[in-house]
């Protein structure tokens, strides 16, 4: 819990405010933008919440926040709706859903949930909570959950053990989960059902894949993000594990697909039209091709 003793002195005053315990994931930045800003490594208070949607922003911030570094210094009496209210649409459409409730785990990684008729998913893992345990009984449970890699895998045991869901990761990440229940092969892409297709994309790690749903929603883990500072999707030059040169190929296999989402762990996720994620993964590539 966030406490006003270890207050970084980044924070302008008032209310809200994060602690020393931050491990800048940048969880809160993507949720509050309004309220929360990178500063000394760390993120901080630029500006205390004004109006109902800031203060919901900020709490969904607080509700996100893997290491619980964010407070108040008065109660909220909203703070449990905020709490019930993950996961969140990504699009009007509600196909896909957020669950916030970032994972220390997994460095604060973001996970996504996908209502199916054939069964809900998970992509990567969330934190174990409560609220969004009791969220996504409402939506009828989960009867799988899809890796991107083993960074990401958080608290997997504990979701299996509630939902009694399977666990899938690429077998070159397969130490992350010894106990799952199925592994993805090779690099070729692997059609795991009619609307989802399994891309390896090896080079953040070994074994790390990104998931196609319904032709527009890529999620990528670490392998591909958003740079609001760049203009362009990004890929982590200084988070890679595994082999950039076989990033950069991975990276070149995504042209043979069309999509209009990218939804990262890590990183800002982006809607674009797809000739223009397609030009804007062209210009990640010649920009990964000088690194």
């Amino acid at each position: 819990m966030a406490r006003p003793d270890r207050r970084r002195p980044e924070n302008v005053a008032g209310d809200f405010y994060v602690d020393s315990t931050c491990i800048d994931c940048a969880a809160c930045r993507e949720l509050a933008p309004a309220s929360f800003t990178a500063s000394g490594g760390q993120s901080a208070v630029f500006s205390q919440p004004q109006g109902p949607e800031a203060q919901r922003q900020a709490l969904l911030a607080l509700t996100a926040c893997p290491t619980a570094s964010i407070g108040t210094l008065r109660p909220h009496p909203d703070l449990a709706a905020v709490r019930a209210s993950f996961p969140l649409p990504v699009d009007t459409g509600g196909e896909v859903l957020y669950c916030g409730y970032h994972s220390e785990k997994s460095f604060g990684a973001a996970s996504y949930f996908i209502p199916r008729p054939d069964g809900n998913l998970l992509i990567d893992s969330p934190r174990e909570a409560a609220p969004l345990f009791a969220s996504l009984e409402k939506r009828g449970g989960v009867s799988a959950m899809l890796l991107t890699h083993g960074d990401d895998v958080a608290d997997h045991a504990a979701f299996h053990r509630r939902f009694g869901l399977t666990r899938s990761i690429h077998a070159g990440d397969g130490r992350a989960v010894p106990e799952a229940e199925e592994l993805f092969q090779g690099t070729d892409p692997i059609a795991w059902s009619p609307d989802l297709t399994v891309i390896p994309v090896p080079g953040h790690t070994r074994g790390s894949c990104c998931f196609l749903y319904k032709e527009r929603y890529l999620f990528t883990g670490d392998h591909l993000a958003w740079s609001a500072r760049r203009k362009h999707l990004y890929a982590f030059r200084d988070a890679c594990w595994y082999s950039w040169k076989t990033q950069v190929a991975s990276m070149e296999r995504l042209l043979d697909y069309s999509f209009e989402w990218v939804l990262p762990g890590h990183g800002s996720r982006i809607q674009l039209p797809a000739a223009e994620m397609r030009r804007s993964l062209e210009t990640c590539l010649a920009w990964m091709k000088e690194r």
